[in-house]
This record gives structure tokens, sequence and C-alpha cells, in this order.
């Protein structure tokens, strides 16, 4: 009789590719050909294929040609704005004659001076402000009033005080610098973790080993920050400054040029403030990078 059963016997060996020794296995991660799927790209990957340097120039460039199509077409005319092309050609002569290097040596040794005695007296002021309660006591409330008060509007009074020499535009330069670095350096010091100087404190460190080792280090990130303000009001002020009597500087030729109806010298002397100004800020930035290379920060995606 004949039962309706496979026939027993040894199991026939496996001829699949994987039992075979040496035979390369499959990546599950890998999309497999069959199926039309493709790797996933990243956003981030996939931007990162134009430039990082076209990005940030194809504003200002089509800015630029905007202006001069509407410069070619009559809707600005020369009376109210000179053309692109025609500012390259004056501030091309401006430099072949010397006149605007003359301006910018004048301007640059202002703003030097200026910047140099607010970053004093603004970072002294906060460190007094910050460190002790009794100096906050004395000397915050005083600087939170003056900083209200329009610096331009002290121009009248810094000419009676100082004259009409190098004094009032210096001052007015140093009183623009020293409010912005006082708020932020004086935020630094008081932003500081209390956990950081208990740390400190349990191992053993002295007053001045906490402030050194803890505090000043702490408040690192906002001077920097404040810095960067106070470039940017620097020249602000120094546009102010320079309409004070100046027979030397960027604003002296914005004023002749103002005089005899030259928009075209006026913009040569706003790009030259404008670029004077990105070159700061890009001193100020290095600055971070080199100082703050401690602190990991978000850099954009």
């Amino acid at each position: 009789m004949t039962i309706g059963h496979a026939p027993l016997g040894p199991p026939e060996p496996d001829t699949t590719e994987t039992s075979k020794p040496g035979a390369a296995t499959a990546d599950p991660a890998e999309p497999s050909p069959g199926l039309g799927l493709h790797p996933v790209v990243p956003a981030s990957t996939r931007r990162a294929r134009v430039p990082r340097w076209l990005r940030r120039t194809a504003g200002p460039v089509l800015l630029l040609a905007l202006w001069q199509l509407l410069s070619i077409t009559g809707v600005l005319t020369s009376d109210v704005l000179a053309s692109p092309g025609r500012i390259a050609r004056i501030g091309g002569d401006l430099v072949a004659d010397g006149s605007l290097a003359s301006a910018m040596g004048a301007s640059l040794q202002r703003v030097a001076a200026g910047l140099l005695l607010g970053t004093l007296i603004g970072t002294g002021l906060a460190l007094v402000s910050g460190l002790f309660r009794v100096g906050e006591d004395l000397v915050d409330a005083p600087v939170q009033m003056l900083r209200t008060v329009p610096f331009v509007g002290l121009i009248p009074l810094f000419i009676i005080w100082f004259g009409i020499g190098e004094a009032p535009k210096v001052a007015i330069i140093t009183l623009g610098v020293t409010f912005p670095l006082y708020l932020n350096v004086y935020a630094g010091i008081r932003g500081v973790d209390a956990q950081l100087i208990e740390a400190g404190e349990s191992l053993g460190l002295s007053r001045w080993g906490l402030v050194r080792h803890v505090v000043l280090p702490g408040a690192l990130p906002g001077a920097l920050t404040g810095l960067r303000y106070s470039l940017g009001i620097a020249w602000l002020a120094l546009v102010f400054a320079e309409q004070v009597n100046a027979d030397s500087g960027i604003g002296f030729l914005m004023v002749q040029a103002r005089d005899f109806l030259r928009t075209d010298v006026i913009v040569v002397c706003l790009i030259v403030y404008a670029f004077l100004g990105l070159l700061a800020d890009f001193v100020v930035r290095s600055l971070e990078r080199l100082l703050l290379q401690w602190r990991p920060t978000f850099t954009g995606r």
C-alpha cells in the first residue's frame, strides 16, 4: 500500500547565493534597483552645491542691476541719484587724485580714537557695576539716565566745551561707543550661571580667580556683541561728527558735495562708510571665532 507522502531521505542542499561561502550579502540600507528606489539626500547637502559666497553676493548684484536699469530707462535721473556706472567713475577719480584716501585716513583716526576711549570707559564702568553691588548702586543709575539722551543733541555742548577742533568729534564717537558696550558687558557679567560660581568656590578659587576664570570668560560673548554694536554706532556718530566744521574726512567730502548738488560724490562717500563698517564687523566676527572656540554654537542649516 502506497502512502501519499514524500519519501524520507536526507535534505537537499541549499543552492541560494547567500549560502555560498564568501558570497556578498545585500546591504539592507542600499536601495534595490528593481524597486526604483533612490537614496535620500539631505536638504543641507543639496543646498551646499551652490557656493555660499555666490548666494551672499546675489542680492547686491541684483540690486545694482535694478539700479542701473532704472537709471538707463530714466526712472532715476542723475540729479536724484547717479547711476552705478557714473558713481564707479567718480570713485575712481577720487582714488586717483588721492582725496578719497586722505579723507579715509582722517575718518579712521577719529573712529579709532573714539572707539578706544569708549571701550575703556564702557568696559571699566561695566566691570565696576557688574562685579560689585556698591558699584552698581553708584554707577548704573547715572549711566541709564545718560544713555537715553541723544548724543547728537550734545553736539552744541561739546562745541562750547571743546571748541571746533578734533576734540568734539572724538567726544561724540566716544559717547556713542560707551553705552552699548557698557550694557552688553554688564549683562554678560550678570548673566554668568550661578552654579559655575558655586563650582569655582568649591574648587577653592579666590575672588580674583573666580573673576578671571569664570566671570570674565562667561561675559566675553556679550562683550564682543557689544563691540559689534559699538562699531556700528561709531560710524553713525562719525557722520554727525564730521558735519561739525570739519576740514577733512569723508563727511567733509559729503558736505562739499551737498553744496554743489553732487549726488554721485555723496553716494561714493556713503559706500565707503558702508564698506568700512562691514570691514570692522568682519574683524570683530573673526575675533569672536578666535576667542570663543570653546563655545559651540548653532551655525544654521
